[in-house]
């Protein structure tokens, strides 16, 4: 699959997405910089995150990115697996840059699906297994992503679902 193939599927998927999902008549624009990905909201987020990763028992890597993908930061458990610190920055490059979780991509690049193969694109920096990475919103707009890696895919996909569900309000109470 080359290139251009890749953000044919890429777009064709978001398109399907967009038809499927409810339309908003009002879509907030934001001049105001109230909804960007800063350290202090990346920070307050990761603190839940990891009460959360603590409390089911995995000793995880926290990552939170921004719209584009970039690391704004990244805490390690103790005893995280050394290897899960990229994989938890990957899955938030992999959301911020596809707007959907690890989750939903790891069903649609299976063998005869839309997005098959593209893991080897963006210097192997897209995450296709499993889940752990989350898009964060606000006011329908994507602020960044989140990436959670150090458990089996369903305990980072359900750490990762928690902390998309407390961002609005650790959004909230900054």
């Amino acid at each position: 699959m080359n290139e251009q193939e890749i953000t044919s599927a890429v777009q064709a998927v978001l398109d399907q997405m967009k038809e499927a999902a409810p339309q908003h008549t009002h879509k907030h624009v934001c001049k105001c910089k109230k909804h960007q990905m800063t350290l202090k909201l990346a920070n307050a987020l990761i603190e839940k995150v990891k009460a959360e990763a603590a409390r089911v028992g995995v000793n995880a890597v926290v990552a939170v990115s921004d719209k584009a993908g970039r690391p704004v930061a990244v805490q390690c458990m103790d005893d995280a697996y050394i290897a899960s610190f990229d994989i938890a920055l990957n899955k938030t490059y992999t959301s911020a840059s596809l707007k959907m979780s690890t989750a939903e991509l790891s069903q649609l690049s299976q063998p005869g699906q839309p997005l098959y193969g593209i893991q080897f694109t963006n210097d192997g920096k897209i995450v296709i297994f499993g889940g752990g990475g989350e898009v964060l919103e606000a006011d329908g707009k994507i602020v960044g992503a989140l990436g959670v890696s150090g458990g089996t895919a369903e305990q980072d996909t359900a750490i990762a679902a928690y902390g998309k569900q407390v961002f609005k309000e650790v959004l909230e109470c900054l």
